[in-house]
């Protein structure tokens, strides 16, 4: 048998120098050479993977790239294959071909093969690997179908007179479980539930953008949507006014947090949920794909001990999603960082947190004017939206404190002059103000599928690349990895503008957005497109994704 050295040099994975100093490591640290290797950061998972099966003699198959016989996924459970972290890739001739993670596990062999009543051959692949075709093909859809299918076959009863206490193998709570199960696996940031004159809509929300799912019969409509609110502690009897409730759920051995709001649409309550992943929460800056550039100027602002700064954009830019990251950059034991939200997304240990309750009487003004008075050194409120909470917020800068909040304009100049339309003195919002951040998320094309090309000639053109070399663009193209898509994640573009003196002497004469805007540019700022443009040059996004997100 080659030693797994030897297979790693003829492969060219590794020098002969690289190979000596992974083996002085080897014996310094008293374990196997391949965990040693991945360790180090000179090979990856899949490589060692891939120099072992050859080790051992056997095949090696990159599911990512492979094509997966769904006949042969079929015949086993999705609970069988998540418990050996194996799935049927193919099935030829009676013998089923089965990628795994750990060939050895002959347990696991057997049971495909009592399963499947077919002789089994198992071939190797990276445990990750492993664990996102099982996502990706054992799909809950199938389950879903045939759920329905019974479902529609007999009449479903409202639930509204029920408990909570409903059975757990009960045909309408494993429908309402595969939805939302499959939901997560997708990565999806919203599940819209939506009822129809003659059918039940799912559509779920992956990477900005809008899916259909699935259309369920009008007669089970009842039955799911009372059981959203069960679980989402609503009153189920109320159905003429809007209702918000949250939902915790178990997925994986992790926790997802639900936000559920219901709307009363002509035909029945429209449902939308909210997935709240709290690895969001988590994040840090560098995560959010800010430019070297940008990032100086933005933790230029975030580092001083008091002022304002506004993340802007449209709903669902992301804009929440960067204010924790900041305050993660920021929060310590030696400061006092307290948030006021509507609702309170992601809860994050450490930081005081205030709920707005507006039946009780605590607006966003209110508790502003409250948490004022408990020592904070840096305040997050969660959205300004009218004169009162924007004066409390831009004294509060004013007097000492760093604060952090969200405003609905279109770019980063327009938040000035959105302020002063509040009745804010001009004077105060170039005093109080210190940067300004417009944000845009756009989809991250599929680095597994993505292909390069050069740029037309009316691209040239219009983006004006003439008399230079232009660029090399990528562009969607689709695979098993994406779901065909072309996409898989976001990338948040940013236009950053640090209000210096040349800008507060603008917003002190009132001056308007445009002219701000140059001023902005003038003292080094790059708008959304520019800074889309040079990540969409970097190969992150295309070119029509750009365009689809920045007008």
């Amino acid at each position: 048998m080659k030693q797994l050295g030897s297979i790693l040099l003829e492969e060219g994975v590794l020098t002969e120098d690289q190979l000596m100093d992974a083996i002085d490591a080897q014996q310094q640290r008293g374990q196997s050479l391949g965990r040693t290797l991945v360790e180090l950061g000179m090979i990856s998972e899949a490589q060692l993977v891939k120099a072992l099966a050859s080790q051992v003699g056997m095949e090696f198959v990159e599911l990512a790239d492979y094509n997966v016989d769904r006949t042969a996924v079929s015949l086993v459970s999705a609970q069988v294959c998540r418990r050996h972290t194996a799935l049927p890739i193919a099935l030829e001739d009676g013998t089923l071909k089965l990628a795994m993670s750990n060939p050895g596990n002959v347990v696991a062999v057997d049971d495909f093969r009592t399963l499947t009543n077919l002789k089994v051959v198992p071939v190797v692949a990276a445990h990750d690997d492993v664990l996102q075709a099982i996502d990706r093909y054992c799909r809950a859809d199938h389950e879903i179908e045939d759920l329905q299918g019974s479902l529609e076959g007999e009449a479903v009863e409202d639930l509204s007179d029920m408990t909570a206490e409903i059975e757990d193998d009960a045909p309408i709570v494993r429908f309402v479980n595969l939805l939302i199960t499959q939901a997560i696996q997708d990565r999806a940031s919203d599940i819209h539930i939506e009822p129809g004159e003659k059918d039940l809509r799912i559509r779920y929300r992956i990477d900005g953008v809008l899916h259909e799912m699935q259309r369920a019969g009008k007669n089970i409509q009842n039955g799911v949507l009372s059981r959203l609110k069960i679980m989402a502690d609503m009153d189920i009897a109320e159905r003429r006014k809007p209702q918000d409730g949250r939902l915790s759920v178990n997925h994986q051995g992790k926790k997802i947090d639900l936000r559920v709001a219901a709307l009363p649409t002509v035909w029945g309550e429209k449902i939308v949920m909210r997935v709240l992943d709290n690895s969001t929460a988590a994040m840090e800056l560098a995560d959010l794909g800010i430019r070297e550039n940008n990032y100086e100027i933005f933790s230029a602002s975030f580092r001083k001990p008091y002022g304002m700064i506004l993340v802007t954009g449209p709903t669902g830019s992301g804009k929440s999603t960067t204010l924790y990251a900041t305050l993660n950059q920021i929060s310590r034991p030696e400061i006092n960082v307290i948030t006021v939200e509507d609702p309170v997304e992601y809860r994050i240990p450490g930081i005081n947190q205030v709920q707005v309750n507006v039946k009780a009487g605590l607006t966003f003004a209110g508790a502003l004017r409250s948490i004022l008075r408990a020592d904070p050194d840096v305040v997050l409120l969660g959205e300004i939206r009218d004169h009162e909470t924007a004066q409390i917020a831009i004294e509060a800068a004013l007097t000492g404190h760093l604060v952090l909040s969200t405003l609905h304009t279109n770019d980063a100049p327009s938040a000035i002059t959105r302020l002063i339309e509040m009745d804010i003195e001009p004077f105060l919002v170039g005093s109080g103000l210190d940067c300004v951040v417009a944000q845009r998320l756009a989809r991250r094309v599929c680095q597994k599928c993505c292909e390069e090309y050069e740029p037309s000639a009316i691209e040239v053109a219009r983006f004006g690349w003439e008399g230079a070399a232009p660029p090399t663009l990528v562009k969607a193209v689709g695979c098993n990895s994406c779901s065909n898509t072309g996409y898989r994640g976001r990338l948040a573009l940013h236009e950053i503008m640090p209000v210096n003196e040349e800008i507060e002497r603008l917003a002190v004469a009132r001056a308007s957005a445009a002219e701000i805007q140059r001023a902005a540019k003038a003292a080094g700022m790059e708008s959304l497109i520019e800074d889309g443009w040079a990540k969409a040059m970097e190969g992150l996004t295309t070119v029509e994704e750009l365009l689809r997100v920045v007008k």
